[in-house]
C-alpha cells in the first residue's frame, strides 16, 4: 500500500499542479496581469504548489528531513535535472532584461539558509523574515518588470473567470491529497527499508513535487520558449526557499540535521551559482552541457545514499 499512496500522490500532484497554473493563468490574464508577472508568479510559483503543500504536511505529521529535504533536493532537481533534460531536447537560448536581477535573488535566497540552518531549527521569526523577502521581491518585479517575456502559450487558458477558478479549486484538491499520499508513503517507505527519511526528501519526494517544473518546462522546450523554461526553474527556486520554507516555519519551527548544512545546501549553492555563471555569460546553452548537469546530478543521488 505505501507504493500506492506514493504513486497516487505523485498522480495527484502532477495533475493538481497542471490545473493549478492553467485556471491561475486565465484568472490572471482576465485579470490584466502582466506576461513577466504571470511567469515569474503564476508559472514559477505555481509549479511549487506541491512543494508547498508537501513541505507544509510533513512537516505537521512529524517528519521534517522530508520538509526540508524537499526544499533542498527540489531545488537541486530543478537546476541539475530539468535543466539538463530541457537543454537535451532544445539548446536553451538565453535572453531577457531582468536576468540578473532573478539569478541573483535566487542566489541571495540560497545563502541565506546557510546562517538558518546553521541555527540547527527554522524558527517562527526566520520564517517571518523569508516571507517579507519574497513580498518585496514581488513588490520589486512588479513595479521594475523590466523586459517582458513570452506567454506561456503552451498552456491551454480556461474561457473564463468561474471557470479558471473551478480549474484552481480542481487543482488545490488533487494537491492537497497529493501532497497527504506521498508524504505517508514514503515516509513508511523509508522505515521499513532503513533509508533515512532526509534521503527521501531530497530524492523521491522532492523529484516528485518537481513534476509540474519539469512538465512545464519539457513543453516550453518542444515549442523553443527558453525564456519560459529557464524563468520557470528560477522562479520556483525562489519561491522554494522564501515561500515554502517561509510558510512552513510559520505553521511549526522546523529541526534542521545536520547533513543539509554540511552537503545537500553546499550542493545546492553551488548547482545555482553554475547556473547565473551559464546564463549571464553563454549565449546559449547547449546538450554537452545538458549531458554534464545530468551526470552531475546522477553522481548527486549516489553521494547523497
Amino acid at each position: 500500500m505505501d507504493y500506492i499512496y506514493v504513486v497516487a500522490g505523485l498522480i495527484g500532484l502532477f495533475v493538481g499542479g497542471e490545473a493549478l497554473v492553467r485556471g491561475s493563468v486565465g484568472i490572471a490574464r482576465r485579470w490584466a496581469i502582466s506576461p513577466l508577472l504571470i511567469g515569474l508568479t503564476i508559472v514559477g510559483f505555481g509549479t511549487s504548489t506541491p512543494e508547498l503543500l508537501v513541505s507544509v504536511q510533513a512537516a505537521l505529521r512529524g517528519v521534517p528531513d522530508i520538509a526540508v529535504g524537499n526544499i533542498v533536493g527540489s531545488n537541486i532537481a530543478n537546476i541539475l535535472l530539468i535543466v539538463g533534460l530541457t537543454c537535451l531536447i532544445w539548446p536553451i537560448r538565453v535572453s531577457g532584461g531582468t536576468l540578473q536581477r532573478d539569478t541573483g535573488v535566487m542566489l541571495a535566497a540560497a545563502f541565506a539558509l546557510v546562517p538558518i540552518f546553521a541555527m540547527g531549527e527554522i524558527h517562527r521569526l526566520p520564517g517571518i523574515l523569508l516571507l517579507l523577502a519574497l513580498a518585496g521581491y514581488l513588490t520589486w518585479a512588479y513595479l521594475h518588470p523590466g523586459a517582458e517575456v513570452e506567454e506561456h502559450g503552451d498552456t491551454a487558458v480556461p474561457g473564463s473567470l468561474l471557470v479558471s477558478a473551478l480549474w484552481v479549486l480542481f487543482g488545490l484538491v488533487f494537491l492537497m491529497f497529493g501532497a497527504r499520499f506521498l508524504v505517508d508513503g514514503s515516509a513508511s517507505i523509508a522505515r521499513d527499508f532503513g533509508v533515512s527519511e532526509a534521503f527521501i526528501g531530497l530524492t523521491i519526494v522532492a523529484v516528485g513535487t518537481s513534476l509540474p517544473e519539469l512538465a512545464t518546462s519539457i513543453i516550453a522546450a518542444f515549442r523553443r520558449q527558453s525564456e519560459i523554461a529557464i524563468g520557470n526553474i528560477i522562479g520556483s527556486n525562489i519561491f522554494n526557499v522564501l515561500g515554502i520554507l517561509g510558510v512552513t516555519a510559520l505553521i511549526r519551527p522546523v529541526p534542521v540535521a545536520d547533513r543539509f548544512l554540511t552537503f545537500d545546501l553546499p550542493i545546492m549553492i553551488t548547482s545555482s551559482l553554475a547556473l547565473t555563471a551559464l546564463l549571464l555569460t553563454r549565449p546559449v546553452i547547449g546538450r554537452g552541457t545538458g549531458l554534464f548537469v545530468l551526470a552531475a546530478y546522477v553522481a548527486y543521488l549516489w553521494m547523497a545514499r
